[in-house]
């Protein structure tokens, strides 16, 4: 078994969504129910074959690359089809296998308009694709090709199965995406010359694993802070960090639930985990040099994002502000530069992940039933829908950091490694940033608990006290019990992931740490 994984298992996972796709083009658009069943069929088999590579994978060897794969692509650059495995790309990949096949098991009762199963469930297999590509490619050319190909596909299920201002949601989600990758490529063009330059005897390379070991040693300062800075602006707009965060909340307001449910649980991670993988290894000089900036706008971004949860009166774009807040902590762990802060925030992107796709998923169903999602017109949703409403208030827990659940635990370390940064930053401005993130949980507590109030305590708003609101699906059920499971199961025993992410966190880290 584990030869066959070694040669196929990445591959296949990155690749069964579309073969999934193309079957699904093959269906007459009337056989709704064959469509679902395909797209059912190909997200669990994408999730088997991750849950095996989850029991084949040596755990005591995080730090190096498994199931790998290194096969000549495009000779004339020197570009190559290599992808692999490690303790920092596992726990997402699951993430990604984890949450695709309940998305569509939630779609059974639940597309949008225009009602088009075939279109809607072809475009989710692509963007599986696109995202488990992004996190097996060990190519830089290669994972900027999968970086891309989640864009169309979301693009259009804003654009096509959105709100009403679903136009102008989507054209900003594909401008602002697009503007930081024009950045991504300059700075990958830059490295690959300089490392020919540098190193390969004229010869450049997009390996990952050539151009983390080279590190940009001998680059010029100031040419390895701009080559930084591009990756900066592409990973920090996809995350998104304050101020590129704009795009958000119009595009989870105005995309359908299940688009929200993977914007939140996985395509945000892109951004993240394109920082500790591929900025920060190839150019930790530079990324000293950047990181008080990033936590500075982590920070704010942690209260900004906060503050405009107050500000709102939609149940949905709350909980999209809350995201641009719970990922400042992923990114304030990150600019610690230290173990114990990128092991938070990877386990801070499976957290949130859960949790807020959790909430995504409630937010979809109280509008399918009420027909709004103005806190204003709701209430009461414990008297009309009493399993949902415990459900939202199991979430809302969790989501402000609860400990014993998951929330908690990419939240806390996050703060903690801020007290002793890397060695070259400077404690008392990360201090001041720790503390700063440490009110900003005082202010997640506000927010959430405001939301809870409004939507499911009290009595239901005249509008809808004699109207009959049906709790919840059979579906629902299906879809929602395993998140609800392992927010609870993280919670319990953290050391789940951070056993796993550890030993890839430290030797990513080695040219920082000097270990």
């Amino acid at each position: 078994m584990k030869d066959l994984l070694n040669s196929w298992g990445p591959t296949a996972a990155t690749f069964l969504p579309l073969v999934g796709m193309l079957v699904l083009l093959a269906i007459p658009k009337t056989e709704e129910t064959l469509a679902k069943v395909v797209a059912l069929v190909t997200t669990t088999s994408v999730f088997v074959v991750v849950v095996a590579m989850l029991f084949e994978f040596d755990y005591d060897s995080t730090g190096t690359m498994q199931f790998a794969l290194d096969k000549s692509w495009i000779e004339a650059i020197n570009a190559r089809y290599t992808i692999g495995i490690d303790g920092m790309s596992l726990p997402l990949i699951v993430l990604t296998a984890f949450v695709m096949p309940f998305v569509v098991i939630y779609s059974w009762d639940h597309f949008p308009e225009p009602k088009n199963p075939k279109v809607f469930l072809t475009l989710l297999l692509i963007l599986e694709t696109g995202m488990v590509g992004c996190f097996v490619a060990q190519d830089l050319l290669l994972f900027f090709v999968f970086f891309e190909v989640v864009l169309l596909p979301m693009f259009f299920l804003i654009g096509v199965f959105g709100g009403d201002d679903r136009k102008y949601a989507s054209f900003k989600f594909f401008l602002y995406t697009v503007f930081g990758s024009a950045f991504m490529i300059v700075s990958i063009l830059a490295v690959y010359f300089l490392y020919a330059q540098n190193v390969g005897d004229g010869t450049g390379t997009f390996s990952l694993a050539a151009l983390s070991a080279w590190g940009g040693e001998g680059l010029a300062k100031n040419t390895g802070i701009l080559i930084f800075g591009g990756f900066f602006l592409a990973f920090g707009v996809k995350v998104p960090m304050f101020p590129f965060h704009t795009w958000l909340p119009d595009a989870h307001t105005q995309a359908p639930t299940q688009g929200s449910v993977i914007l939140a649980a996985v395509l945000l991670k892109l951004g993240t985990y394109g920082f500790i993988r591929i900025a920060i290894p190839l150019l930790p000089e530079a990324a000293k040099w950047w990181a008080p900036i990033i936590g500075l706008l982590a920070v704010i971004g942690i209260i900004y994002g906060a503050l405009g949860c107050l500000a709102q009166t939609d149940m949905k774009r709350l909980i999209a502000f809350s995201s641009v807040a719970h990922m400042g902590y992923v990114m304030l762990g990150i600019a610690t530069l230290t173990p114990l802060g990128i092991n938070a925030a990877i386990f801070g992107m499976v957290a949130h992940g859960l949790i807020t796709g959790m909430l995504f998923f409630i937010a979809g169903s109280v509008k399918d039933r009420f027909h709004t999602l103005d806190m204003s017109r709701l209430g009461g949703l414990l008297l009309k829908a009493p399993h949902m409403g415990w459900l939202l208030g199991f979430s809302v827990m969790a989501s402000l950091g609860l400990p014993g659940l998951a929330g908690f635990w990419g939240e806390f370390p996050a703060l903690l490694a801020a007290y002793s940064p890397a060695e070259g930053l400077s404690e008392p401005v990360f201090r001041t940033f720790m503390v700063i993130g440490a009110i900003g949980t005082i202010f997640a507590a506000g927010y959430l608990l405001w939301m809870l109030q409004r939507v499911a305590f009290g009595r239901p708003t005249e509008e809808f006290e004699d109207e009959h609101i049906h709790d919840m699906h059979l579906t629902d059920y299906i879809a929602w019990a395993p998140f609800i499971v392992m927010i609870v199961v993280l919670g319990v025993y953290p050391q789940l992931i951070f056993k796993i992410t550890d030993g890839a966190v430290v030797q990513s880290l080695a040219a920082i740490t000097g270990n």
